[in-house]
């Protein structure tokens, strides 16, 4: 019974969901708890579309020429091994020796978690999963003269992570081994938003902040924000609640140390829970 009653726990309301990779996963954990979700993918991940450079990249990686290695996401990690897969296969296993070798510094728990699949684990990682976090974990160390790979977020050129690099005497060379494409269609994202000013959205769940550039690529800012404004903000971590946070949009719940969707989940009910408990 208790099983029951905790699994009802979002029961009457109603989460817009914008993610896409693990959409279905998601859903079924917002749904086992009694909600009713509004699938609407604002982006896919695909890979980059010219491997030339990616490969370039992984060759003077595999050929040992790194020292430092950032890894800002699982996502940048996995897509660098399928990329090897797929066009160059005898790198993979200089490569995998390389990641073994080098100083790994992680941005957050999913290049971690990415380590991990290979039997690795990150030298340095974030305290807080942000560029400024991995500025502040790099602020301390040894980098001149060194050369420091940085597989990106994106295609983000992440400035402010290069100029830091580049002030500490360091050899920076980035990769961005995939891109963020639009997923839904604009006329299904405005009807998001129209449901959203009217108030029959009770939350929105962000889980990358390639969805919050989306949202407002579809429509005028001050529209979007209105949308938010009648609806609760959530972000899966910093980086998507600094996204929102540039666009003048404040995040009401926000997992404090542990940023993936299970824990995104745990403090929608909690949120919710509080809200009944006012009633």
């Amino acid at each position: 019974m208790s099983e029951q009653i905790l699994e009802q726990t979002l029961a009457g309301r109603t989460i817009a969901v914008p993610e896409t990779r693990e959409l279905d996963v998601f859903t079924a954990m917002l749904e086992r708890r009694g909600a009713t979700v509004l699938r609407c993918p604002l982006v896919t991940i695909l890979d980059a579309p010219d491997p030339a450079p990616v490969l370039d990249w992984i060759r003077w990686f595999a050929g040992g020429a790194c020292d430092d290695l950032i890894l800002l996401t699982g996502e940048g990690l996995r897509r660098l091994l399928a990329c090897i897969d797929k066009n160059e296969p005898t790198l993979r296993a200089d490569f995998v020796a390389q990641l073994a070798r080098v100083r790994k510094i992680t941005r957050g728990p999913k290049p971690a978690r990415a380590l991990r699949e290979l039997g690795l684990k990150p030298d340095i990682a974030a305290q807080t999963p942000t560029t400024a976090g991995v500025i502040a974990a790099l602020a301390a160390e040894h980098l001149a003269d060194r050369n420091v790979g940085v597989q990106l977020y994106g295609t983000e050129p992440n400035a402010p992570l290069r100029e830091f690099l580049q002030r500490a005497n360091a050899r920076v060379r980035t990769v961005a081994p995939y891109i963020y494409a639009t997923k839904s269609d604009d006329a299904a994202v405005s009807a998001l938003l129209d449901r959203m000013t009217r108030g029959e959205v009770d939350a929105i769940a962000f889980t990358s902040a390639a969805q919050v550039d989306r949202l407002f690529a579809v429509a005028p800012v001050a529209r979007v924000q209105a949308a938010l404004a009648r609806t609760r903000v959530a972000a899966v971590g910093p980086v998507v609640a600094d996204a929102l946070a540039q666009r003048a949009v404040s995040v009401a719940s926000m997992p404090q140390d542990s940023f993936f969707m299970k824990p995104l989940t745990s403090v929608l009910e909690a949120a919710f829970a509080a809200r009944s408990e006012v009633r």
